[in-house]
C-alpha cells in the first residue's frame, strides 16, 4: 500500500486534489453509512471514476470493496457495482491484455493490486462463493474479475482455488450456464485457470469437461463456428498437451471419434473464413497433441489406432488430396498427418495406399514429393512434406523398401509415362535447387535408416549421366559432385546421406573406397585451413572418414583400418582429427535440430542438420574417437570379441526361431484342443439327445403294448376265432423258430449274468481277506470305499440284467401263448352259417392284428439286440473296475511293505532304549558303591519314563 502511494505521488500528472476528495468520501460514506442506498450510491460513484482514476481508487477504496462483498451479499446491485470496481482497478488495458508477460511486470498495478486482493486467500473464496448466484449482475462480474485475477498472477491464484472446498467444481458449472455469455466467459476463465497446472487440468477433465466442451463444438457448427469454437479448442489444448493422464482419458471416453466430422469440409471451398482457417488450424493441432511424438510411445500408438479405426485419418487424406484448401490448412494437414501415421505399420500401408484424384491416379507419396522437390512451392510446405516423408519411413521397413525399389533397374518404368518416387528423389539430389538437393539427400537417408539390406540394394542403383559415357552409380555420383564444390547446404546433405549409407554397412564402405579417389579428397579436406563456414564441412568429412575405418572388414589390402589410421596421422595429425570432428556436435544448429524430429526451420538457410542425422553423430562420435586412438592388436581383440558376440547373437537368435517355432506349434495344438473339446462337447450332447430320444420310444412303446392288451381283453372270446383265420403254415413256422431265438439269447443273458455274480463274490472274498490284514489299518478305508463303490455299481448292473431277463421271460410268455392258441385255433374248422362277407372282413382283421404281432416280435428283437450292446458296455465296467481292484491291491501291498519295515525299527530302538537303561543302572551302582550320592527321583522318574516307554511299545504292538 505505501509503496503505491508513492507510486501515485510520484505522477507528474495526477488528478485534481478534489476529484481525490471525491473519492476519499466516497470511500468513507461506504464505510460509515448505515443505510444500504448510500451504500450504493457511493460504490456506484466509485465504479464510475475507477477506470479513469484507477490508482487512486484502488488505493483507497479496494479495502472497503471487499467488506461490501462480505456483508452486503443480499442486495445483488451493490454486489454487482463492487465486482465492476474491482475488474476496473485489476483488469489491464486492452493492449497490455495482448502481452504474454504483462502478469510478470514489477511495475504493472494490475499485477500490484491482484498481488493486494490475494493476500488474504479468503477474498478469492469469496470470489467463488459469490460465482454459485445465479443472478447475471452477480455472476458475470465475478467470472470477468477471477479471469483477471487469474491472467494477472496465475499460478497464485490456481493454489488458492485448488486448495478451496469444491472450488474447480464451482466453476464447471459455468459451462452448464444457458446464458451464452457466462458460458463463454467461463470457457475463458477456465482457459486461464488451467494454464500450466497439471492438477487442475485433472480435476476440470474428470468434472466432464470433454464432453461439454465437444457438445458446444458441435452446437456451435464445428469448424464453421464463430470465436467459441476457438476458445473451446484452446482450452481442449490446455486439458490435453503434456498431459498423459488427460490423453488417456480422453481416448478411452471414444472422444476421438467425435474429433472426425470437424474435418467434412466439403467441396464448397469457396467459404473459407478467416475464422474456419483459424478453427481448423486448431482442430489440426489438437489431433498433433495426442499424437506428438514427445507423448509416451504406448499412448501415442494407441492414439493412431483409434484415429485410423474411427476414420480420422481417412478423412485428414481427404483433406490432403482435396483442391482449393488454404496453403496454411494444408501444411498443418500435412503435419498432422506424418505424426498420425509415424511409426505406425497400419496407418504407415493406408497412407501409401492413398492416390491422389488424378487421371492417370498418382500415389500420394509421388504426389508430395513432386511438391517437394519444386523451388516455386513454398518453404514451410517443403518442409512439411519432408516430414510426411520421414515420418511414413519411420520405423516401416516395409515402406523403405518399396522406397528403394523404385530406383533399381527393374523396376523403373522404361516408357516414362509414370514418375516414381526414386526418380524424383534422384531429380531433386541432382538439380541447382540447393534445399531441393538437401531434402532429397535427407528423403533418401531416412529410407536407409536402420536397414542394412535396402543399403545394400542402393549400391546396385546406375545413373546415367550424359549420352556414350558408361553408367555411374549412384554413391560415385554424390562423391562427384561433393568434389565439384558446390554449395555448402548442397554438401551438407550429400555427406549425411554418405554417412547414414555407409554406417552399419562394410559392404557400402568396401564401394566407398574402391574409388581411389575418396580418401584423398576426404584427408585434403579436413586438412586444410578453411574458414567458419567450411569447419562443418570438414567436421562432416571427418565423420565419413571415421565410419570407413570403424565399418571397414579391411577387404581391401590398400584401405585396411591400420593404412588409414596411418594416413590420418602423417596427414592430419590425430588431435587435429578429433577437433575436426568435433565441429559437428558443437555446431549452433545441431543442438536445435536435436530436440524435435519436426524439421522446423524460420528460413531456408538454417536447414543443415536432420534430426535422425543428429542421433547417428551422437552415436558414432564416441566410438570414431577410441578406434583412432587404437592399436592394431586392440582392433584384432576387438575383431575377436565381435566375432565372439555375433557368435553369440547367432545362438541365441537360432534359439530364439526355435522357441518361435515352439510357441506356434504350441498354438497350432492347444487350437486342435479347442476344436477336439468343442467336438467332444457336441458329440455328448448328440448322445444325450439320442439317448433321451431312446427313453421316449420305449415309453412310447411300453404305452402302445398297454393299450393293445385292453383291446385284445375288450374283444373276448368272439375275436379268438378270428384272429388266426388265414394264417399260413410258413407264418407259424417263423414265429415258433423266433421264440427258439428268444431263448437262445435268453440262456445266453443268464450264462453271462452267472460270471457277474462269480466276479461279486470273487470281489467279496479279496475284500474280507484285505480286511484281515493288521498292517494296512490306514490304507483300508480308503479301499473299503473303492470297493463299496464298486459293489454298488455291480449291484446296480446285477439288478438292471434280472430286470432284463425279466422282461425277456415275459415277452417269451406271450409268444408261448400266441404260438398255444395259433395251434389249436388251426385245428378247427371255421363256422358254418356266415355270411362271405363277415368272413372276409375277419380275415382282414385277422391279417392286421399279425402284422401288429410281427411289428412288436421286430421291436422286441431291437430291444434284444439294444440289451446285449448294454451288457458288453457293463462287461468292459467290470473289467475297468478289476483293474482298479488289482491297482488298489498292488497299493495295499506296497503299505504293508512299509508297515513292516517301520515295526522293524520301532523294534531296534526299543532294543537300543533297553541296552542303554542297562548301561544307566550299571553306571548309578558304581556310583552307590564309590560313595557318590545318587538321587532316588531320578530313579523313580527315570522308572517312570520306562514305564511309559513299555507302555508305547505295548501300544505299538497293539498296533
Amino acid at each position: 500500500m505505501n509503496f503505491l502511494r508513492g507510486v501515485m505521488g510520484g505522477q507528474s500528472a495526477g488528478p485534481q486534489h478534489t476529484e481525490a476528495e471525491t473519492i476519499q468520501k466516497l470511500c468513507d460514506r461506504v464505510a460509515s453509512s448505515t443505510l444500504l442506498d448510500d451504500r450504493r450510491n457511493a460504490v456506484r460513484a466509485l465504479k464510475s471514476l475507477s477506470k479513469k482514476y484507477r490508482l487512486e481508487v484502488g488505493i483507497q477504496a479496494m479495502e472497503h470493496l471487499i467488506h461490501v462483498l462480505q456483508t452486503d451479499r443480499s442486495d445483488s446491485e451493490i454486489i454487482a457495482y463492487a465486482l465492476d470496481t474491482l475488474y476496473n482497478i485489476i483488469s489491464n488495458d486492452e493492449e497490455e491484455e495482448v502481452e504474454e508477460n504483462s502478469t510478470k511486470q514489477s511495475e504493472d498495478l494490475g499485477s500490484q493490486f491482484t498481488e493486494i486482493f490475494i493476500k488474504q486467500p479468503e477474498n478469492v473464496t469469496l470470489l467463488l462463493s459469490l460465482l454459485e448466484e445465479f443472478d447475471f449482475h452477480v455472476r458475470w462480474p465475478g467470472v470477468r474479475l477471477l479471469t483477471s485475477l487469474l491472467k494477472q498472477l496465475g499460478p497464485p491464484v490456481q493454489q488458492i482455488i485448488l486448495v478451496s472446498p469444491m472450488g474447480v467444481s464451482r466453476l464447471m458449472d459455468l459451462l452448464a450456464d444457458s446464458r451464452e455469455i457466462i458460458r463463454n466467459d467461463g470457457v475463458l476463465l477456465l482457459q486461464a485457470l488451467t494454464r500450466g497446472n497439471g492438477a487442475i487440468q485433472k480435476i476440470v477433465a474428470f468434472e466432464n469437461a470433454f464432453e461439454r466442451l465437444l457438445d458446444i463444438i458441435t452446437e456451435e457448427g464445428n469448424s464453421d463456428g464463430g470465436i467459441v469454437v476457438e476458445d473451446c479448442l484452446i482450452l481442449l489444448q490446455n486439458l490435453l498437451k503434456n498431459n498423459n493422464s488427460n490423453q488417456n482419458f480422453f481416448k478411452e471416453g471414444s472422444y476421438i471419434q467425435r474429433m472426425k466430422p470437424w474435418f467434412e469440409v466439403g467441396d464448397e471451398n469457396s467459404g473459407w473464413s478467416a475464422q474456419k482457417v483459424t478453427n481448423l488450424h486448431l482442430m489440426l493441432q489438437l489431433v498433433r497433441v495426442l499424437v506428438s511424438p514427445t507423448n509416451p510411445p504406448g499412448a501415442t500408438s494407441s492414439c493412431q489406432k483409434a484415429m485410423f479405426q474411427c476414420g480420422l485419418l481417412q478423412q485428414l487424406c481427404t483433406i490432403l488430396m482435396a483442391t482449393g484448401i488454404p496453403a496454411d490448412i494444408l501444411t498443418e494437414t500435412i503435419n498432422t498427418v506424418s505424426e498420425v501415421i509415424r511409426g505406425c505399420q497400419v496407418n504407415q500401408d493406408y497412407f501409401a495406399s492413398v492416390n491422389a484424384p488424378s487421371n492417370p491416379p498418382r500415389p500420394a507419396i509421388v504426389v508430395l514429393l513432386m511438391s517437394m522437390v519444386n523451388e516455386r512451392q513454398p518453404f514451410v510446405l517443403r518442409c512439411a512434406v519432408l516430414y510426411c516423408f520421414q515420418c511414413f519411413l519411420y520405423k516401416n521397413q516395409k515402406g523403405q523398401g518399396e522406397i528403394v525399389a523404385t530406383l533399381l533397374p527393374s523396376t523403373i518404368d522404361a516408357t516414362g509415362n509414370s514418375v516414381s518416387a526414386g526418380q524424383l528423389l534422384c531429380g531433386g539430389l541432382f538439380s541447382t535447387d540447393s534445399l531441393s538437393n538437401w531434402c532429397a539427400a535427407v528423403a533418401l537417408a531416412h529410407a536407409l535408416q536402420g536397414n542394412a539390406t535396402q543399403k545394400e540394394q542402393l549400391l546396385r542403383v546406375q545413373l546415367a549421366t550424359s549420352i556414350g559415357n558408361p553408367p555411374v552409380s549412384l554413391l560415385q555420383q554424390c562423391t562427384n559432385i561433393l568434389s565439384q564444390g558446390s554449395k555448402i547446404q548442397t554438401r551438407v546433405g550429400l555427406l549425411m546421406l554418405l554417412c547414414t549409407w555407409l554406417s552399419n554397412c562394410p559392404i557400402a564402405v568396401t564401394h566407398f573406397l574402391h574409388n581411389s579417389a575418396n580418401v584423398p579428397f576426404l584427408t585434403g579436406q579436413i586438412a586444410e585451413n578453411l574458414g567458419e563456414e567450411e569447419q562443418l564441412v570438414q567436421g562432416l568429412c571427418a565423420l565419413l572418414l571415421g565410419i570407413s575405418i570403424y565399418f571397414n572388414d579391411n577387404s581391401l589390402e590398400n584401405y585396411m583400418k591400420e593404412k588409414l589410421k596411418q594416413l590420418i596421422e602423417k596427414r592430419i595429425g590425430k588431435e587435429n582429427f578429433i577437433e575436426k570432428l568435433g565441429f559437428i556436435s558443437k555446431h549452433e544448429l545441431y543442438s536445435r535440430a536435436s530436440q524435435k524430429p519436426q524439421p522446423n526451420f524460420p528460413s531456408p538457410e538454417y536447414m543443415i542438420f536432420d534430426h535422425e542425422f543428429t542421433k547417428l553423430v551422437k552415436e558414432l562420435e564416441g566410438v570414431i574417437t577410441k578406434a583412432i586412438y587404437k592399436s592394431s592388436e586392440e582392433d584384432k581383440k576387438e575383431e575377436e570379441v565381435k566375432k565372439t558376440l555375433e557368435q553369440h547373437d547367432n545362438i541365441v537368435t537360432h534359439y530364439k526361431n526355435m522357441i518361435r517355432e515352439q510357441d506356434l506349434q504350441l498354438e497350432e495344438l492347444k487350437q486342435q484342443v479347442s476344436t477336439l473339446k468343442c467336438q467332444n462337447e457336441q458329440l455328448q450332447t448328440a448322445v444325450t439327445q439320442q439317448a433321451s430320444q431312446i427313453q421316449q420310444h420305449k415309453d412310447q412303446y411300453n404305452l402302445l403294448k398297454v393299450q393293445l392288451g385292453k383291446d385284445n381283453h375288450h374283444q373276448g372270446s368272439h375275436g379268438d376265432g378270428a384272429q388266426v383265420n388265414g394264417i399260413q403254415p410258413e407264418e407259424i413256422s417263423r414265429l415258433r423258430e423266433e421264440v427258439e431265438e428268444l431263448k437262445s439269447q435268453q440262456g445266453l443273458l443268464q450264462s453271462q449274468l452267472a460270471e457277474k455274480d462269480s466276479l461279486i463274490e470273487n470281489l467279496k472274498s479279496s475284500q474280507v481277506s484285505a480286511g484281515n490284514e493288521q498292517a494296512s489299518a490306514a490304507a483300508l478305508p480308503r479301499d473299503s470305499e473303492q470297493v463299496v463303490e464298486l459293489k454298488q455299481e455291480l449291484t446296480a448292473l446285477k439288478s438292471q440284467l434280472n430286470s432284463q431277463s425279466l422282461e425277456m421271460t415275459r415277452l417269451q410268455a406271450e409268444n408261448r401263448e400266441l404260438l398255444q392258441r395259433a395251434e389249436a385255433l388251426a385245428k378247427s374248422a371255421p363256422v358254418e352259417g356266415e355270411s362271405e362277407n363277415v368272413a372276409t372282413a375277419k380275415t382282414t382283421d385277422v391279417e392286421g392284428r399279425l402284422s401288429a404281432l410281427l411289428q412288436e416280435t421286430k421291436e422286441l428283437k431291437n430291444e434284444i439286440k439294444a440289451l446285449s450292446e448294454e451288457k458288453t458296455a457293463i462287461k468292459m465296467q467290470l473289467d475297468s473296475s478289476n483293474s482298479t481292484i488289482a491297482i488298489l491291491q498292488m497299493e495295499k501291498d506296497k503299505l504293508d511293505i512299509e508297515v513292516t519295515d517301520s515295526k522293524k525299527e520301532q523294534d531296534d530302538l526299543l532294543v537300543l532304549l533297553a541296552d542303554q537303561d542297562q548301561k544307566i543302572l550299571s553306571l548309578k551302582s558304581k556310583l552307590k558303591i564309590l560313595g557318590h550320592p545318587v538321587e532316588e527321583e531320578d530313579e523313580s522318574g527315570d522308572q517312570d519314563d520306562d514305564d511309559d516307554e513299555t507302555d508305547d511299545g505295548d501300544k505299538d504292538q497293539d498296533i
